[in-house]
């Protein structure tokens, strides 16, 4: 638990745990909330191969762990996914699946049955070139990252083009591989600068308003930062990717909580250690909460040993309850964290 002046954040349960099919994940990267609790987890699934298209999935559930189902596949036929990224739910209800291979945007409705799909490869406005992270604006309207574009780009849910900004670069208002996306409630966009170690901010018409962030390891800085989110009190939640962790910084600027990870075994997890005996004895005799000297092991070593920590956190999303979800991809989970003012 990490406390500030005027917040705390706290380790409330995990959901999920390796599951090839059904109930659990396979190397989520990134989900989507709706009413009740639901949560819709994009799986990336691993390899292309043919005996793991099926891996690459959408899992429905619920926030208190109840399973509703799964729908989706590899491939490249009209509603399948290859590279699937980043998933938004629209203001429509219907769901948005990016997918940096095929270059093109997959809709579904709640139920996951495929509507269409748009979006075609190139450089020039309204095109598409690895396609990252999505997110639906208060106005209706979904936003884009480009990786090899570097840059944001906004369309109907229609895929109408609407206008975009940045070009690769360091400077203020370019990019170098942008991955997370996401709005605050006035429609500012907030983007995680992926190879440039940073977050920057706009306007909802891409005019630069500020940053946060240098390159390191320390307090404050970033390593490849993967997703971030706004909370209604203007506290950023950033996905440090390649630190393993989530920096939340205060509407000051101040770092505000480093989260590392607290997961505790998830009710999936337990019922099929239950189910399976051998594997839950193996489990008990194994030391999954090694001591580590962190003067002398890197934060990569230590999360891949310390099984309650983050492992390659690729995304973080806020709902209105003051829930933090942190998709844990190489660890097959969601954590959640809770926030009270």
């Amino acid at each position: 638990m990490t406390t500030t002046a005027t917040a705390t954040f706290t380790y409330s349960h995990t959901v999920g745990f390796l599951a090839y099919r059904g109930r659990g994940f396979i190397h989520p990267v990134d989900l989507a909330l709706a009413d009740g609790g639901v949560m819709y987890v994009l799986n990336r699934g691993g390899p292309e191969s043919v005996g793991r298209l099926e891996l690459k999935r959408v899992c429905v559930c619920t926030a208190d762990e109840g399973y509703i189902g799964e729908w989706g596949t590899g491939g490249t036929e009209d509603g399948q996914f290859w590279w699937p990224s980043g998933i938004a739910r629209g203001h429509d209800g219907r769901l948005y699946v990016t997918d940096e291979a095929l270059q093109r945007v997959n809709v579904f409705d709640a139920d996951g049955q495929f509507i269409e799909h748009w979006g075609e490869a190139g450089e020039d406005p309204g095109r598409l070139n690895r396609p990252a992270a999505i997110a639906a604006a208060p106005d209706g309207t979904l936003l884009i990252s480009e990786g090899s574009n570097h840059r944001i780009q906004r369309f109907t849910v229609e895929g109408e083009y609407l206008n975009g900004w940045g070009g690769y670069g360091t400077q203020a208002g370019q990019f170098n591989t942008p991955w997370g996306v996401s709005c605050d409630a006035s429609g500012n966009v907030f983007v995680a600068d992926w190879r440039n170690d940073r977050v920057q901010a706009f306007t909802p018409d891409g005019r630069f308003v500020g940053q946060w962030g240098v390159s390191g390891e320390g307090k404050g800085q970033l390593s490849r930062p993967s997703s971030v989110a706004v909370d209604g009190e203007g506290y950023i939640y950033v996905a440090d990717w390649g630190n393993e962790r989530v920096q939340i910084f205060a509407p000051d600027g101040e770092v505000a909580a480093i989260l590392r990870g607290d997961a505790a075994t998830s009710t999936w997890a337990e019922d099929y250690l239950a189910a399976n005996p051998d594997e839950s004895a193996a489990r008990r005799e194994a030391d999954l909460a090694p001591v580590v000297n962190p003067w002398r092991d890197h934060h990569r070593e230590t999360s891949a040993g310390v099984e309650a920590l983050f492992w390659g956190p690729t995304s973080v999303t806020l709902d209105k309850e003051g829930r933090i979800y942190v998709v844990d991809s190489c660890r097959h989970r969601v954590q959640i964290y809770r926030k009270v003012s």
